[in-house]
């Protein structure tokens, strides 16, 4: 048996990263990096709205927090008080009613069919082979999109070379016209992943690539 402990990604700076763990201060958290992206887009020569900003980060970090991802970031360019898109990071790991992960099960497991089927690929990664789903999904709660507007999505589930468990990689987003450069981004930023893996019972351990600008145990 073998298991992931310990997962890197690297972003780019718009991609700000959300305090997820339950010890965060997360109302302190916003109301800074709300000055601090403010000042960023003033520097750009743009104009926020700090309150809105402050309120959108908040609100952001607390709906990543409730499911409890690995990683949560959210898509912040120069002159936008509100998130364009949201990327998350999680860890899927075997159990007794799933011992061995497979490229298809991810993909069967995280298809939706809201919106037809989702386009489904594979691809080969710096840490291993991944399936990507392409797909859409009926928003469920209250959320400021306009009313029937989807959930546009990528979903990359990956299978660490040497691991028993699963990378997953979300990116998510609502506005329609963002669709080629939030496929882009996700294609981009998951290559950026990866890990460092512990093979039991003599704990002997292969170490990935520490680039990335977050890192987790």
């Amino acid at each position: 048996m073998s298991d992931l402990t310990a997962c890197g990604i690297v972003c780019p700076t718009d991609w700000v990263p959300l305090p997820i763990d339950p010890s965060d201060d997360v109302k302190s958290w916003a109301k800074s990096t709300a000055k601090a992206l403010r000042d960023r887009s003033k520097a750009a020569g743009h104009g926020v709205d700090g309150r809105a900003l402050r309120d959108d980060l908040r609100a952001r970090a607390e709906d990543s927090r409730s499911r409890e991802p690995f990683y949560a970031f959210a898509f912040y360019p120069d002159g936008f008080d509100t998130a364009l898109a949201v990327l998350e990071v999680d860890l899927i790991h075997p159990d007794a009613t799933v011992p061995r992960i497979t490229l298809d099960w991810l993909a069967d497991t995280f298809s939706a069919h809201d919106f037809g089927l989702p386009r489904i690929a594979h691809a080969e990664l710096p840490i291993g082979p991944a399936v990507r789903l392409r797909q859409n999904f009926a928003l469920d709660a209250p959320s400021a999109a306009p009313t029937g507007t989807p959930l546009r999505t990528v979903t990359y589930g990956v299978l660490p070379t040497g691991a028993d468990s699963a990378v997953m990689l979300l990116v998510s987003w609502t506005v329609p016209g963002l669709d080629e450069e939030m496929e882009e981004a996700a294609d981009s930023i998951v290559r950026t992943l990866t890990v460092e893996i512990s093979i039991s019972p003599d704990g002997g351990q292969i170490p990935g690539e520490h680039d990335g600008d977050h890192s987790r145990r």
